[in-house]
């Protein structure tokens, strides 16, 4: 069978993808406006490059046709923060999906636990194992689509202590990460050492 994209409306793009391309890490972004702290899941994020250390992350629209919070707050104060998930917070992770007024906060409606430990970014999820501290890079005009593809710099990184061993100079990092295959979330701790290329 060949879909053809033109033929087929955005949820059922949508719905393929996510089947497919996969797994897909999510970026569980914490922004701040007013005081108001927005922490909201996004799974279409993937590392764009090392040098300059920079992410990508699509964030889609409300209902309305408005840009989500996360995206406006991104806007205007030119920062956010992004927690991976692990297994201890997949659950909050996954109730923070839930589309909230902008005066509201996921952090206290959910009782997600957060802590300030760089005072120019917004604060992380309490206990992450892991953290990117970024500023806006750009946004990409993908036309008339629902997504907003932003590119984002990667300015500091946060690894929980208890998450990081050093051999030989190495940082070698282990934690428990949450990925999104189709509407279904899975746990990737077990990892495989690949073969030695000859």
């Amino acid at each position: 069978m060949l879909l053809q994209t033109d033929q087929l409306d955005a949820a059922e793009i949508y719905n393929i993808m996510t089947q497919t391309v996969i797994p897909r890490p999510i970026a569980w972004i914490v922004t701040e406006d007013n005081r108001i702290v927005n922490i909201a899941p996004f799974s279409y994020f993937c590392p764009l490059s090392s040098q300059p250390a920079t992410v990508i992350v699509s964030i889609g629209k409300k209902e309305d046709g408005n840009p989500k919070d996360t995206l406006a707050n991104i806007r205007k104060n030119q920062k956010c923060t992004i927690c991976m998930v692990d297994q201890h917070n997949l659950e909050k992770m996954h109730f923070s999906s839930k589309s909230l007024n902008k005066c509201e906060s996921e952090a206290e409606i959910f009782d997600i636990p957060t802590q300030k430990i760089n005072e120019e970014y917004p604060c992380i999820v309490q206990n992450a194992s892991v953290a990117y501290f970024c500023t806006l890079n750009q946004e990409l005009n993908l036309g008339e689509g629902a997504t907003v593809p932003v590119i984002l710099n990667v300015n500091g990184i946060y690894v929980n202590d208890n998450n990081i061993t050093n051999t030989n100079n190495k940082h070698h990092i282990h934690f428990d990460p949450v990925a999104r295959i189709g509407r279904s979330y899975s746990f990737l701790g077990q990892s495989i050492t690949p073969p030695k290329i000859p």
